[in-house]
């Protein structure tokens, strides 16, 4: 499951906030019973193009990744949530605005993995491939 946030209006000030960013990160996987594997790297970035600049930040989880980028002075944040596993996306949803201060968001989500691919979407040549790499044998794997 992938829930992709565009996110507008929010608290300009949480936006840069790059403690509060770093917080969210580090906390919010718990939330979603998911388990947290890096601490978070967040970055504040001044852009040569001042409406471009702002905070980034991401944290590595088992399941996958959560990612948060602020552009304050364009009044929008893109925070991304994948996880291999299901989670309540309305409520992480809910929880994303209320952090930031959110009065309006586009939302996407994606269901990903490999259970979703079929023949056409290429599971078939994956399992080929695999077919393939495991008839070589250990040690004769191509990088």
């Amino acid at each position: 499951m992938h829930l992709v946030i565009d996110g507008y209006g929010g608290d300009i000030a949480k936006m840069w906030d790059e403690d509060l960013v770093r917080k969210f990160l580090y906390q919010y996987p718990d939330s979603l019973d998911m388990t947290r594997i890096t601490e978070p790297k967040v970055l504040k970035y001044e852009a040569p193009k001042n409406e471009d600049s702002g905070v980034s930040g991401f944290v590595i989880i088992a399941e996958s990744h959560i990612s948060i980028h602020t552009f304050p002075r364009k009044d929008y944040i893109n925070i991304d949530i994948f996880s291999c596993r299901s989670f309540n996306h309305e409520l992480a949803l809910e929880d994303v605005k209320e952090s930031f201060g959110l009065t309006e968001v586009k939302t996407w989500l994606l269901d990903r993995g490999l259970e979703w691919l079929d023949e056409r979407q290429g599971l078939a040549e994956a399992q080929d491939q695999r077919a393939a790499l495991e008839a070589r044998g250990p040690g004769n794997h191509r990088a």
